[in-house]
């Protein structure tokens, strides 16, 4: 059984779901937050790891995963973006090269694109290859956030430091 929690973020409300074999999915939700049933471990340890990692708590998440039935190349994409240290960014084009398939850079911007699990699978850490912010299921203004808050000296808005 697939449950769901859901948890208020500096991005909007987030829905946590997932089940005893792993979360399955972050993602923001614009409604009610509907009555919170028990809670399978995955989904208890990604809301508090999330709420962690938003007051600068946390830089590395430890959750299992529940992929479902995605694809072996969007499964292979996800594992590459999981090693994107905190604070850090890539490219398409080297994820594309990370999984073996250099040529596959549009595949790879597809699979962030259906990245089931925000923030905590890091897809806001890719960024184009001349190093231009590119592509946010939740817009470039939640990417600079996200990256913002993770590295405010790189990602900072102009006159922010000062």
């Amino acid at each position: 059984m697939i449950a769901k929690h859901y948890i208020d973020t500096p991005i909007g409300r987030l829905e946590i779901s997932g089940s005893a074999r792993g979360l399955r999915r972050v993602r923001k939700y614009e409604g009610s937050p509907r009555p919170t049933e028990a809670l399978p471990a995955p989904v208890k340890q990604a809301a508090v790891q999330l709420e962690e990692y938003f007051a600068g708590k946390r830089r590395d998440f430890e959750v299992q995963f529940d992929w479902g039935e995605a694809t072996a190349f969007n499964r292979s994409v996800w594992q590459a973006l999981l090693t994107i240290p905190y604070g850090r960014t890539t490219s398409y084009s080297k994820i594309a090269e990370q999984v073996g398939n250099p040529s596959a850079v549009r595949a790879v911007g597809l699979a962030n694109r259906n990245n089931p699990i925000a923030i905590i699978v890091p897809c806001h850490r890719v960024i184009a290859k001349n190093g231009q912010l590119q592509g946010y299921f939740y817009g470039l203004d939640t990417k600079r956030y996200l990256l913002q808050l993770e590295n405010p000296l790189s990602f900072a808005t102009q006159g922010s430091l000062f």
